[in-house]
């Protein structure tokens, strides 16, 4: 069962562990916020489950109980060394526990060679860069992750809004976007000072990862996002994007579009991506 504000607050207390800001310890209170997770994710006995700052592991026995095998990374040592003593003997050879930077282990170092799922009540500081970072595959099949309800916001925004970026076209091509759910700050303790989403995430039949280079340069067009694109690629590519800027216009976008205005599958036409290697994701279960 999901641990209570009371039995958070009194676990703490005997661990000494106050909750730190800078790493995002809003430990989740509400039983149930944990099930509909699990719901989403669509959680069965057998899963191979990736957890992201686990802390006192309300999540982490749930998914536990479910049946899933966890593998789990926690920055926080105290809670990290918590977790080994107690959760991991109830669970012989299930709870696979990485105390450890998740931004440096962003997958938990999950053996790859099967499919895996992503639930997690995600540090918000870290959420667009661990994101990123989870984009470079192998793909888990589906995510659910706790995140700021702005974050979400971005990584799911439609061109043609402020929102859109280049978060939001690497998610996107990636992954479908599935119903998720908000959540109230009274679902945490301490309570966050911002709105909260469960962000549902399912990997598409065949995904799209774009290289290095082609993430850098379309990063850089969103830096300066009121500028044209034929002002913005150049220097960036080495025709200055004249070929791909002419592809836009074939398909009936202005020469002097903005980068938020270029519908996402003409972003999928990026110079390079389509001489990228194919998504490195798992087999299908």
């Amino acid at each position: 069962m999901p641990l209570t504000l009371s039995e958070t607050r009194e676990t703490l207390a005997k661990l000494g562990v106050h909750p730190k800001h800078m790493l995002g310890q809003n430990f989740l209170i509400d039983g149930n916020i944990v099930r509909k997770s699990l719901e989403l994710a669509q959680v069965v006995p057998g899963d191979r489950v990736v957890e992201v700052g686990p802390g006192l592991g309300t999540l982490t026995r749930t998914l536990l109980e479910a049946g899933a095998e966890v593998w789990a990374v926690e920055r926080d040592a105290l809670l990290a060394r918590h977790l080994g003593e107690t959760l991991a003997p109830l669970h012989p050879g299930r709870l696979h526990l990485l105390q450890a930077d998740a931004m440096d282990h962003p997958t938990a170092d999950i053996p790859a060679d099967r499919p895996f799922k992503i639930v997690a009540n995600l540090p918000y500081a870290i959420s667009t860069p661990w994101m990123d970072a989870v984009l470079e595959g192998p793909l888990p099949e589906r995510l659910v992750l706790m995140l700021q309800f702005e974050a979400a916001q971005r990584y799911m925004a439609k061109p043609g809004t402020k929102q859109f970026g280049s978060i939001s076209i690497f998610i996107q091509s990636a992954f479908d976007i599935a119903p998720g759910h908000k959540v109230s700050g009274h679902c945490f303790h301490p309570r966050p000072d911002v709105e909260s989403y469960l962000f549902n995430l399912v990997r598409k039949p065949a995904p799209l990862l774009f290289p290095k280079p082609a993430k850098r340069a379309i990063r850089a067009c969103f830096q300066q996002r009121r500028k044209q694109i034929g002002t913005l690629l150049r220097g960036q590519l080495p025709d200055g994007g004249r070929a791909w800027i002419d592809s836009l216009v074939a398909a009936g976008q202005s020469p002097t579009v903005r980068p938020e205005d270029i519908p996402l599958h003409l972003w999928q036409t990026f110079p390079g991506v389509a001489d990228s290697a194919p998504a490195d994701t798992t087999s299908p279960s």
